[in-house]
Parts: C-alpha cells; sequence; structure tokens
C-alpha cells in the first residue's frame, strides 16, 4: 500500500494525469489486455473448438450489412468462426508473444549490456561487434531464415505445436542489441561515480556491484524501450504470420487473421481482413503513443513540475 501511495505522489504520475493522449493511450492498451485475458469468458465462441464451427455459416457480414447474422456481430471468417471471437483470442495470442520476447531481449540485452560496459576492454569490444552484426541484419531476415529451416527440418506440423515459443525465441533473440546497447552506455556513465567506487571499497564482489548497485540506475531507458518493443514484436509477429511462417490459421493471432481473409478481400468478404487490421493498428498505435509520453515524461530537461 506504501508503495501504491508513493507511485501516486510521484512525478510521474502527476504528468500522467496532465497528458490526455497517454491516458487515452493507456485505457486503450488496459482494454486490450482485460479482453485478451478474459476473451474465453466473454466470447461468445471458441475458435479453437471445431464442433463449435459450422461451415454453413462461414463469410457471414458484420451486423450493420445487409445478411448479417445477431450471432456474429462483426461477422465470421472463411471458416465459419466468429470474428468477434477470433480477434478476442488473437489478440491476446499476439500478446502474449509480444510481452515474453521482449522479457527475452530484455534478460539478453540488459546481461551483456551490463557486463559489457562495466567490464569493458575486449569483452566490451567483442559484444559490441556482436551487436553492431546483428542490427546490420533486420528482424524479419534473421526470423525468416530461421523459422524457414526449423520448418524444413522438422515439418510444419510440430512447427504448428511449437509456434508461439519459437516466434517468441526468434524476435527476442533478433532484438536483443537494442536494449544492450542502451544499457553500456548508462553503465559507462555510471561506473565512475562515487558510489561504485565506495562499493569497491569496502570489498563487494563485481557481480554484486553491478546487479544491486549499477542495474538500477540504467533500469529508466529499459522501461521506455520495452514499451516500443512490444509494439515492435508485435507487428514482427503480425508480418511473420502474414507470410506464413507465424502462427498457423488454426490458432489465431492478429497476423495471421489478416493473412487467413487477404485472399478473400476482393470478393465482398472485407472483414475478415479489414477488421483485425484495424485492430492491430490501434493496439501499435496506442503502445507507441505511450512509449514516446514515457520516454519525454523520464526525461528531466522536457519536463519540469509547476
Amino acid at each position: 500500500m506504501n508503495a501504491i501511495s508513493q507511485f501516486v505522489q510521484s512525478d510521474l504520475f502527476y504528468r500522467f494525469r496532465r497528458d490526455r493522449v497517454a491516458k487515452v493511450s493507456f485505457l486503450i492498451v488496459l482494454f486490450f489486455v482485460a479482453t485478451s485475458v478474459l476473451a474465453p469468458v466473454i466470447s461468445p465462441q471458441d475458435p479453437y473448438d471445431q464442433t463449435q464451427l459450422d461451415i454453413m455459416d462461414s463469410e457471414i457480414p458484420p451486423i450493420w450489412q445487409e445478411g448479417s447474422d445477431p450471432r456474429f456481430i462483426l461477422g465470421s471468417d472463411q471458416q465459419g468462426r466468429d470474428m468477434l471471437s477470433t480477434i478476442l483470442h488473437g489478440t491476446g495470442v499476439s500478446l502474449l508473444i509480444g510481452v515474453f520476447a521482449v522479457l527475452l531481449q530484455a534478460v539478453v540485452g540488459v546481461s551483456i549490456g551490463l557486463f559489457a560496459g562495466y567490464v569493458g576492454g575486449r569483452v566490451d569490444a567483442f559484444f559490441m561487434r556482436l551487436a553492431d552484426i546483428q542490427l546490420s541484419l533486420s528482424t524479419l531476415m534473421v526470423a525468416i531464415i530461421a523459422l524457414a529451416v526449423f520448418q524444413a527440418s522438422f515439418g510444419s506440423e510440430l512447427y504448428e505445436d511449437l509456434a508461439i515459443f519459437m516466434l517468441i525465441l526468434v524476435i527476442g533473440i533478433a532484438e536483443w542489441p537494442q536494449y544492450a546497447r542502451t544499457v553500456r552506455a548508462s553503465v559507462l556513465a555510471e561506473r565512475n561515480k562515487e558510489y561504485v567506487d565506495a562499493a569497491r571499497v569496502i570489498g563487494l564482489s563485481r557481480m554484486r556491484i553491478m546487479f544491486r548497485q549499477v542495474l538500477p540506475n540504467t533500469l529508466s531507458p529499459v522501461l521506455v524501450i520495452s514499451t516500443v518493443q512490444v509494439a515492435e514484436a508485435i507487428i514482427s509477429e503480425a508480418s511473420l504470420s502474414f507470410l506464413g511462417l507465424g502462427m498457423p490459421v488454426t490458432q489465431p493471432s492478429l497476423g495471421s487473421l489478416i493473412r487467413s481473409g487477404f485472399e478473400f478481400i476482393f470478393s465482398g468478404s472485407w472483414w475478415i481482413t479489414i477488421i483485425p487490421s484495424i485492430v492491430l493498428i490501434v493496439l501499435i498505435l496506442s503502445l507507441n503513443l505511450l512509449g514516446d509520453w514515457l520516454r519525454d515524461a523520464l526525461n528531466p530537461r522536457l519536463y519540469s513540475r509547476r
């Protein structure tokens, strides 16, 4: 309770209350997270349960169009699945991949950046050259190669079973340099300060100094990066799914929903692709706006409390 009261009285929360864009973006993201978590309860249909699907219900338009069915508020797809249900479940899958991919990025990148920045020398040079090589390759290029090789080696059936795990692993590993370079820069600024020298004098170990003394003072930019990186990871998942290397059609994510309906967009069943696309755009825009606000709010040069 004390931590909550301290946050409410903090300067960050004060700035949040004054910024309408930040509040709207946060509410939109919170809405998507809440509906995704509650999807098994609130969705009219379970899109994973084949016994609930009827091919005769395929390509029914949304409720505001002629020929609609009250059972399908946002229409149905080519498999007869309720679009509202698939979007609720698919948003949850996309958020799950985005969040856990960013957690993997943060663990790998922060650890490497902290170690390289504090130790310096050849260790620092090695990891930063490795980061430069990684940054020269786009996330999609690395992911396409890795996932295509996995599918060719182990087959599509095994890939479908491990799709979420593979996407988290590939997207997470591909983006670690973003964290490593940011944390390294912060560590270089912190490692020669007096509190670090005092910790060395009293005999604290190198690992204890890095993780207990230096790391807490480098986490502010990590928080900002994480917000934006979740959006980037969701975009990567959607792109890979659209290319057929992400989530399979039987396991809806926003990317796989857009892909599954793309071939029907010019035949009149536009809602199968357009509605999930709108949801994806709103989610990504909200995350990016929230990340931009957080970056500015944590920059003391841009804000001053009156």
